[in-house]
This record gives structure tokens, sequence and C-alpha cells, in this order.
């Protein structure tokens, strides 16, 4: 077998195996084709999926329009599937491999699993330099592949077909590593995919890869029981371990028995529904009035799975109470020693279990007046999502809260949201109701614009049921529809249910209003045509983003107003196949835009300037800088 052969047959046997369910590890291989790849990896997955080594080891393949998205559609695959399951993505060498970069990032990032298979430059070095080679003068062995090792867990260049053998099985063992996960790259020499090995026939037998749930410490179980039992003021902080541990219903019972309530983060939005007593809503820059206030008076955070990002500190300024200390239940030691915390270092539910089971015994719960505290505030804030959704005008242009609105009106616990960049995130953060642990998939560990369409691809994949695909929603605005856009071809290929919700507003509403509030006075942030000035104040630009839509094979349903707008997309839920709406948003004002953020987000503002929004911007920055604490 030639070393692609093998590496396909290979990956065709991986399973994964947790609490005594097992599947595939690799399920499918996205690609696009090129010198690079097409002869090694592409010959290989001909062969693979086409019977040659029965229906059980085939290897389906999945058609990219781009490197990038492939890899975003890999990563919503992956985390649909509570990361016991992953796509591989080949590409060609040059570009096809330079696009990685960015996916990659993001799945490292969010801890999430994909396979990368770059073509590589000749690992024989018949001719230098081939099409799309890097000369680097002072080193030969590097390739524009090597980009991709600071955003990968792991790296490996085969040189020879045998270094497949280690490589390979290194490549599984970090992709199911629960704290070591993310993107893995194997970087494939183009001579070297298409060369032929006497290869040991047990590299290809089946081997499961046992996801494993530690438990935690002795001493640091102990250790935490006595810090949660002195704590007046505790509060959670639920991140995306919750969700990867599938330690959703473990949480609920612990907060049941302790009535300790839950903030979320982007990546943990959903460990509690939205309408649990506990919950409180997300947290810091862009969380809920209540969840933010219990941050700033808590004594104890509890942290479970998260990574403890500048948005949730609100950049070291939200936990202001002097007596503050931190636990944190992690996975990975990293993040569980963050902000001088007493480490719990295990899987998140076994941690849970742990402490729910020796806090059982010793009568610990929070204060009634705590928990009447934090029920009437979470309460108050429901009133302001009430307003923000409020439609009075069903004949006007909604505002971007009020399609949030009539959407939370309509879906029920099967839907799916998708979304990453722009001030969607925000909005959803604050107002969002979340009905089940996998209906908010928000990506804000890289805040990658582009991401929502082709990770919605790879959730339709991990989400379908055989009798009905779940209805999963791309929420984009015109920014991040204009980012990447490519993969509506391959949902219209495939003939998935796509919806796809685009939100005209003009620009790049989210940094426009960072902009404002930073001193930049909204320069290069609106999409209108220049004034003589050279800005760009002009009349909006004639693009008409539902004609593009629908020229790339979707059907689109456009929405002038909000009674439009919720048959529209009341009919989108309900269709088979890929589906857009398109609708003009209408810019908030005071009544019916989102509630201003809760909490502050560090961006320097110039510490020197001409204009007055600026000056006026640094002194504000100045005040809220002095805010900030070390957690020692």
């Amino acid at each position: 077998m030639t070393t692609a052969q093998a590496l396909v047959a290979f990956l065709a046997r991986q399973y994964t195996e947790r609490d005594g369910r097992r599947q595939r590890l690799i399920s499918a291989t996205w690609g696009i084709f090129g010198h690079g790849n097409v002869a090694g990896i592409g010959q290989a997955l001909v062969e693979a999926g086409h019977g040659g080594n029965g229906t059980a080891h085939r290897m389906p393949y999945l058609q990219g329009r781009n490197e990038q998205a492939m890899v975003h559609a890999a990563v919503g695959y992956a985390r649909q599937s509570g990361r016991l399951s992953a796509h591989a993505v080949t590409t060609s060498i040059g570009p096809g491999a330079t696009n990685l970069v960015t996916g990659a990032a993001l799945a490292t990032i969010n801890r999430l699993p994909v396979l990368l298979l770059p073509g590589d430059t000749f690992a024989t070095r018949p001719a230098d330099p081939v099409l799309q080679q890097l000369e680097v003068p002072y080193a030969g062995d590097v390739s524009v592949n090597d980009c991709l090792r600071p955003v990968s867990r792991y790296f490996d260049r085969i040189t020879r077909p045998e270094a497949l053998i280690p490589a390979a099985l290194q490549a599984m063992r970090v992709l199911a590593d629960p704290a070591e996960t993310g993107a893995v790259t194997l970087a494939l020499p183009q001579d070297v995919q298409a060369e032929a090995y006497d290869w040991p026939e047990e590299f290809f037998a089946e081997r499961d890869w046992h996801i494993r749930r530690p438990a935690p410490d002795t001493y640091e179980l102990e250790t935490a029981v006595r810090a949660i039992r002195s704590a007046r003021r505790p509060l959670i902080v639920a991140g995306g371990g919750v969700r990867h541990s599938a330690a959703e219903e473990t949480l609920a019972a612990f907060t049941a028995a302790t009535r300790i309530p839950v903030a979320s983060t982007q990546a943990g939005k959903g460990a509690l529904r939205h309408d649990h007593p506990a919950d409180v809503g997300g947290i810091g820059h862009t969380g809920t009035a209540t969840a933010d206030e219990l941050a700033r008076t808590a004594d104890l955070v509890i942290g479970i799975g998260t990574r403890f990002s500048d948005f949730t500190t609100a950049s070291g300024t939200l936990f202001s109470n002097p007596a503050v200390r931190f636990l944190h239940l992690n996975i990975t030691a990293f993040d569980a020693h963050k902000l001088a915390a007493l480490p719990l270092v295990a899987d998140a539910r076994a941690g849970l279990e742990a402490l729910t089971a020796a806090l059982a015994g010793r009568g610990y719960r929070v204060d009634p007046a705590y928990e009447t505290e934090y029920t009437g505030a979470k309460e108050a804030w429901e009133e302001r999502v009430e307003a923000s959704f409020a439609t009075p005008d069903p004949t006007a242009r909604p505002t971007q809260t009020q399609v949030l609105g009539v959407l939370d009106d309509l879906v029920t616990e099967e839907d799916i949201l998708i979304n990453a960049a722009g001030s969607l995130p925000g909005d959803l953060h604050q107002l969002w109701r979340t009905r089940s642990r996998d209906q908010y998939h928000v990506e804000y560990g890289y805040s990658c614009m582009g991401y929502e369409i082709p990770a919605a691809i790879g959730v339709l994949l991990a989400a379908g049921t055989g009798q009905r695909t779940r209805p999963v929603w791309a929420l984009v605005g015109d920014g991040t529809y204009l980012m990447n856009p490519t993969e509506i071809v391959t949902a219209v290929q495939e003939n998935l249910p796509l919806k796809l919700l685009i939100l005209q507003n003009h620009g790049y509403a989210s940094i426009g209003g960072l902009s404002a509030s930073v001193g930049a006075e909204r320069f290069g942030t609106a999409y209108r045509h220049r004034d003589p000035d050279g800005g760009f104040t002009g009349p909006p630009l004639p693009v008409d983003l539902a004609a593009n839509a629908a020229s790339l094979g979707l059907r689109v349903l456009r929405a002038a107003t909000i009674d439009d707008l919720r048959k529209a997309l009341s009919e989108a839920r309900d269709a088979e196949g890929p589906t857009c709406v398109y609708v003009e948003t209408e810019t908030p004002d005071t009544v019916s835009g989102p509630p201003p953020a809760q909490a502050w987000w560090d961006v320097p503002v110039a510490e020197t300037a001409s204009r007055p929004a600026a000056v006026k911007a640094r002194e504000e920055y100045d005040r809220q800088v002095a805010a900030r604490r070390r957690h020692l």
C-alpha cells in the first residue's frame, strides 16, 4: 500500500469509547485537491470510498470550497459530537496548506479535535524549488506547513513511509485526549504519499481510544470542600468543559443540593436551561446584570471547565470583592491554576460528582437570603429581555434584538443556533433563552468571522436523527457573510437543510460601536461609498446579499417587516432543503436595543490625541483600568 492508502485505511479503523459508547474517531475526510495531494490522499480516498476495504471501513469524502471553511466544518462536527468523533481535512501544498492556519487556531483555542493532512513539498528534493515551495535559505527542511506548528497540539512531517506508524498513533492519542485535544497536523510530502511500503497487518487492526474521566485528587477535593463550605456568596462559572464532559445533569444535581448560582461563558451557555432557578445567564463583558453583580460580590468563584478569558473576567476588573478566592475544576492543570485558584484537576462530571457526594453529608447550602437575592435579580433581568424582544409595530423594520426575539418565539429544544463574531454574540449571550444543552453554539474563543456557515454544515452532519434532521440556524451579519459564504455550495450539493439567517446592517456593527467608544469615530466600519473627504459616509453600497445567496443555490426568503420575518423564519424552519432568510435591520434605539455592557473590556485607547473623541475616551479608559487587579 502507498503511504496515503495506509493512512486512510488506518484512520477508518480508529474508534473512541466513553461511558460504554463507541464510535468512529475519524468519520469522514474533507478535501480540496491540488497537485500536492490529488495523486496521494486523493487516490487513496477513491479506493477507501468505493468498497475496497468493506463497508465498515469506508472513508466518506466531503467536498469543500475553501480550506479554512473545511476546518470550521470539521470543528462544528466535533463540537456537536461531544469531541468523541472528528473529521480529517486534506489540502494541497502552498496556499491550500496555509489556508488551514486560521481554522487550526480556532480548533486548538477551543480545545476541539480536527486532523489536518496538508500536502508538503518533496521529501526527496528532486528539483528545488517545486511549484508553491517556500525557499528558506538558512533551513532546507522548512516549508509553509511549519506555520501550523504553533496552532497544532501535535505536528509531524512524514518524510518516510515507515515514519507514519508512530506519528499516526501519536496523532490519535492527542485527538482523543480530553486534556490535550485540538488541531493535529500530519504534513505529507507529495512523493511520500505515493510511495509504497510493506505495512505490518497490526497497524490496520481496529483500535479503541478510551476517553478517560479522571477523578479528583483526594487532597484537592478536601481543600475544595472546605473552600465551598466557608463561602457565603459562591458563584459557579460554567465553561465549555461542562458540555465536553456531558456534565449538565450532574451540574444541575450539584446546584439542587447547594443552591449555588450558575453563570456561563459563551462556550458554557446551556449548561443549565435558561429557566432553571440557578441559571443567572452569561457572565463578563457580554454578560447579564444579574451574573455580573454576583461576580462583583462573590467570595468564592468556582470555575468549571473554563479558561477565564478577558471577556469572562472583564479584563481583570469583574471579581472585585477584596476577599474573593477561586476554585477551578478543570481537566487541564494549566487552566485549573489560573487566577491563583485552588486547583481541582479532574473531568468536569467526575469532579462534580465527587463534590456533590463530599458535601452531601456536611449539610452545605447557601443562605436562603442569597438565593432570594439572585432569583429576584434573574426575574428583573428577564423583564429587560422581554423589552428588547418586544415588537410593538409588526409592520416596522426589525432591530437586531427584535430579530432574535422573533426567532426565540419560534424555536424549541430541537433547534441549534450557530454564531461566532460581530455584535450578535453579545446580544445572544445576554438575551438568548437556551432550551437544551447543545442549542447554543457560539464560537468565541477565537471569535472568527466566517465560521458560522461551514460550522452549521458540520453540525448538520453530526446532529441528524435519521427520520428528521434537527433545525440548524447559522446567524450571520453582512460583514461575516462577505468573509466566507463559499460553503453554501456544499450545503446545496449535500442537500442539507441549512437555515441561514442574514442580518444586513451595512457594516461592521460590533467594531463600529467599539470604534466609537475608544475614540476612533467608527472610521472604516460602515459599508458605504466614499465621501469627498475620503471617508465612508456616502450612501450604502448597493450590495444584494440575498441575490448572491440565491446565485449560490439557496432558496431565499426576503423579509422587510417584523410580520414578514415571522412568516419567513417559520417557513425556513419547516424547509427540507437549504434556505436563507434575508432581513435588513433597523438601528436600535434606547428602547428596542440590547442592554448596555454590564462589565468593561480592555481595548487600549490612544494615550495622546488631538481629536476630542479620543481624548474623552482615554479619560474613561484610565478610570476603568484603575479598577483592574491581579488575583494572587
